[in-house]
């Protein structure tokens, strides 16, 4: 679905502005629950905090990332500074972890003997609702850029999280402030350090795939060869390596035999430009790089 009616108001701004509003709303309200799970004595709103930690860190680190990327490679970092988001990622998912194990970690505490904690509820509420009301402002203000670019949809559905987030407090607040069950506030903290992990596990597990140099998630190398086999004058490709610097960043290498008559015509510029092009177009990889050999070549360390 394509909507190009103007979107009158704050929501028209540019896509970077919108998501430095929600970037301040949501860090905001990450100050706010921490001093209110002081205040109140809440692990709910804590673990509510981590999980807008998560959103928050993951903008910070990218903006970051594309300030330091931006830097010109030299003789020394030869690929420039692009890895420099994945080192940031790294980081991000081993906090997470480690907040998500101390979390779980206090809640079973809580549930095991609920006799010593005393969560104000009202106090917990009032700071929960507050998240709620921001996290509504940014789904807001990101709903109508999100149709049409895809940095901003991945933010808006990351403050929906935050948001159900929101509610789970809420729900655990007004249970206790109106019953008086304690244990309310663990089950509420267990249940967000839940939907905190799979991100953290997943995040992690990119970064290792990047770091370990694997393969770009969705690359099918042997389609890949088939590609560039039906290009007139490629006899047969070998020693294949598709990795990426960061995400979105792949990069590709391979020797290429050639047939005799594109060395002896000339036209192995040609050659090379048809190659690049077609991994450009059809893989979305613009850093490839060929050599070209004949039949018949040994390479000098084959292993």
């Amino acid at each position: 679905m394509h909507d190009h009616a103007p979107t009158p108001g704050i929501r028209s701004a540019s896509n970077r502005r919108l998501l430095m509003i929600s970037l301040t709303l949501t860090a905001t309200v990450m100050v706010v629950q921490i001093a209110g799970a002081v205040w109140s004595g809440s692990l709910a709103l804590l673990a509510d905090a981590a999980h807008m930690f998560a959103d928050s860190s993951a903008l910070v680190v990218a903006l970051v990332a594309s300030i330091i990327a931006a830097r010109p490679a030299n003789d020394r970092n030869t690929y420039g500074y692009q890895r420099a988001e994945v080192f940031g990622a790294l980081i991000n998912g081993v906090i997470l972890i480690l907040l998500c194990a101390w979390i779980v970690v206090e809640a079973i505490q809580r549930l095991v003997d609920p006799s010593e904690v005393e969560v104000a509820g009202w106090a917990m509420l009032i700071v929960a609702v507050a998240g709620l009301v921001a996290n509504a402002i940014s789904m807001w203000l990101l709903s109508a850029a999100q149709r049409t670019s895809l940095n901003v949809r991945g933010a808006y559905l990351e403050v929906m999280g935050d948001l159900i987030g929101s509610v789970v407090v809420i729900v655990a607040a007004g249970v206790i402030w109106l019953t008086g069950w304690m244990p309310a506030d663990a089950l509420a903290s267990l249940t967000i350090a839940v939907m905190i992990v799979p991100r953290a596990v997943t995040l992690l597990r990119e970064v290792f795939a990047v770091l370990g140099e694997s393969s770009p998630r969705g690359t099918d190398v042997a389609e890949i060869r088939e590609h560039l086999l039906s290009k007139p004058g490629v006899t047969a490709v070998h020693d294949v390596h598709v990795w990426q610097l960061t995400r979105g960043a792949p990069v590709f290498t391979a020797h290429v035999v050639v047939a005799a008559e594109v060395l002896s015509e000339g036209r192995t510029t040609q050659l090379l430009a048809e190659l690049q092009t077609c991994l450009a177009e059809h893989f979305d990889v613009e850093h490839s790089t060929f050599q070209f050999e004949t039949a018949g070549h040994v390479e000098h360390d084959a292993h």
